[in-house]
């Protein structure tokens, strides 16, 4: 990993290889702890399938499933009090350092999800410690998400910054990815269902761990950017909560801007596994495949919209997404309801992820482009991380709640309302590439 420390010193010229090269390796790393987030955010929402009986006691499999569903948007309420913590850390002492004391956490969250007794074994005491891993898993992804959104827009040439945020959004989509081809290799070729039941489950959350341990040692050679060390130094005597008080506007637009887009992106995420296979009835293999397919779709487009942004701005794909998502949600999702087809419900998906991709491979860029450098990470992390608990994290549980009571096309207005909330953001924001203010130290 030697060549992450190597100089970014910015041209504005033409194409150049060898420094995207270096870019891209130097945003990967940073980026990694997003994979490793989004493979544990999947995990846990994929494996729930399994794992739910374990930790709580009802007969009911769908009570079971809501139970999972809530301790998964519980762990989400912890994720501002990360971003508060770690996007602190990231703007007083640097990037490097926020980003690896949070990977180390997201191992340590893994680990004792893999290793936690059962409700068979301990009673209330597994849920209870299953509750705490998910907290230790938020308060660490709450920090990752601001502190390497951060770290991707200062350490990206400034011309290409949509394209390098859109291979930083492969990250984490790759994570999602990595989680559902471990259950895909778990289910066809090593496990039965009753063995995945038993004791499998367990296998993701080791590995989560495992990897979280290898990104430990890659991000030690992390280069810290050049935009932080002289913000760094010309930032002394102002606090930085009074500068951040400062940007209390921008932080509302982070909030506008995601509503929609953090809904839309786990609706076709962590809640997809589960609408194709209790609404439209696919098979586990089905199900596994058509998720598969269409992440892999995903993550190609996610740099390809990046670059059309760098060249038309940000606006307008913003825009692009907010109008179609308003207009196709409820009708995407009620075709994909009614589907028996499991390659028609992978266009459906792939068709939906074309309309959602026009926020999430810019959101990172766009957000950064608000702040200062000094107050960049809380900046974008806080309001973020407060809107994806409440509107991102509450998808699953939603749409199993719409779903019990029988009103199922009510979760898919809702989603819809939320794309047309940040919509009303989108028309009225300037466009961030020609108004950024990565340059601003303070």
């Amino acid at each position: 990993m030697s060549n992450v420390k190597q100089d970014y010193s910015i041209t504005t010229d033409g194409f150049d290889y060898a420094d995207t090269k270096k870019r891209v390796k130097a945003i990967l790393v940073g980026s990694m702890g997003n994979l490793i987030e989004w493979y544990d955010v999947y995990a846990y929402s994929a494996f729930a399938l399994y794992f739910a009986g374990a930790f709580f006691p009802s007969t009911d499999p769908a009570v079971q499933q809501l139970s999972a569903a809530l301790l998964f948007a519980l762990a989400f309420l912890v994720r501002p009090i990360g971003s508060v913590i770690f996007g602190y850390f990231a703007d007083k002492y640097g990037r490097r350092t926020s980003l690896t004391i949070a990977v180390l956490l997201m191992c340590f969250g893994s680990l004792l999800i893999a290793v936690t007794p059962t409700y068979a074994t301990i009673g209330y005491g597994a849920p209870i410690i299953l509750g705490v891993a998910r907290i230790l898993q938020g308060l660490s992804q709450g920090g990752e998400y601001g502190t390497s959104a951060t770290y991707l827009s200062e350490i990206s040439h400034p011309n290409r910054r949509g394209f390098y945020s859109g291979v930083w959004y492969m990250t984490l989509i790759g994570g999602q990815l990595t989680a559902i081809l471990v259950l895909l290799v778990l289910q066809k070729l090593f496990l039965t269902t009753a063995e995945l039941k038993e004791w499998g489950w367990r296998i993701p959350f080791i590995i989560g761990a495992l990897i979280s341990i290898y990104v430990f040692y890659m991000r030690r050679d992390m280069h810290e950017t050049e935009l932080f060390k002289a913000s760094d130094a010309v930032v002394r005597t102002e606090s930085r909560w009074a500068l951040l008080a400062k940007n209390w506007k921008q932080m509302l637009l982070v909030i506008g801007i995601t509503v929609g887009g953090t809904s839309a992106f786990y609706t076709y995420t962590t809640y997809m596994q589960k609408f194709l296979k209790l609404s439209v009835k696919l098979t586990d293999d089905q199900t596994t495949m058509v998720t598969a397919g269409s992440l892999i779709f995903a993550i190609i487009i996610q740099p390809i919209y990046g670059a059309i942004s760098d060249k038309i701005g940000r606006k307008p794909l913003l825009i692009g997404f907010g109008v179609l998502g308003t207009l196709c949600t409820y009708p995407l999702l009620t075709t994909l309801q009614n589907t028996k087809s499991p390659f028609i419900a992978f266009l459906l998906i792939c068709a939906a992820w074309a309309i959602v991709s026009g926020y999430t491979s810019i959101t990172a860029v766009v957000k950064a482009e608000m702040f200062p450098t000094a107050v960049r990470a809380m900046g974008v992390g806080i309001p973020y991380a407060l809107t994806a608990a409440i509107f991102g994290g509450s998808v699953d549980s939603v749409a199993l709640f719409f779903k019990s009571q029988g009103n199922e096309s009510g979760f898919y207005w809702y989603a819809t309302g939320c794309i047309f909330f940040s919509l009303l953001f989108y028309i009225g924001i300037k466009d961030t590439l020609k108004n950024s203010k990565m340059e601003q130290a303070g």
